[in-house]
């Protein structure tokens, strides 16, 4: 029950913006009517050189920061005397945009082929007074679903540490289910 009122809250907030394209597929020719241009797949940050893993059926996706389309990146805490919670949904947001990206890319350049996002997990750079980093999360959540539909609805983690690397405000992971090649 709980996971229907949710879905169904969510899907009125998107209403609007979800077409037929994003309940079925043509992922990447709703992504353009949506007027949204990912940014470059992501590279590994530190020792490892493996940014996105796929099984037979599953795409697991490393943690991912908020770089902009101009290679910038939004750093600092949320909370006071940082960041303000719209700016770390925003950072949550170009995570989200990034794993996209990345997903893409991992794909083959087919994002049909991502059969559902089963989950993300985000950390959140807070202040220690900071306590709503479920909702800097929906900035991440809101555009898997923006692009995917019913696709992109998934479960989800959210947790506050006092720093992340980079200085980064936000990093977000990903486990997807995909259909073969």
């Amino acid at each position: 029950m709980l996971r229907g009122l949710a879905y169904s809250a969510a899907m009125r907030s998107f209403g609007s913006k979800l077409s037929p394209q994003a309940m079925s597929l043509h992922t990447e020719a709703h992504l353009k009517s949506l007027g949204i241009t990912l940014p470059p797949p992501g590279t590994p940050k530190a020792n490892y050189n493996i940014v996105c893993w796929e099984s037979p059926t599953l795409l697991y996706v490393s943690g991912h920061l908020p770089i902009k389309l101009d290679g910038s990146m939004i750093t600092g805490s949320i909370g006071p005397g940082g960041l303000k919670l719209e700016e770390g949904k925003e950072a949550a947001r170009w995570c989200g945009l990034n794993l996209i990206a990345t997903i893409q890319a991992a794909l083959g350049g087919n994002l049909d082929r991502v059969d559902k996002v089963v989950k993300l997990f985000g950390i959140v750079s807070s202040k220690q007074e900071f306590k709503e980093q479920h909702l800097v999360m929906n900035g991440a959540s809101d555009v898997m679903m923006e692009v995917f539909g019913d696709r992109g609805y998934h479960a989800r983690s959210a947790i506050g540490t006092n720093t992340l690397p980079l200085d980064i405000a936000v990093e977000v992971e990903a486990i997807v289910k995909v259909k073969p090649a």
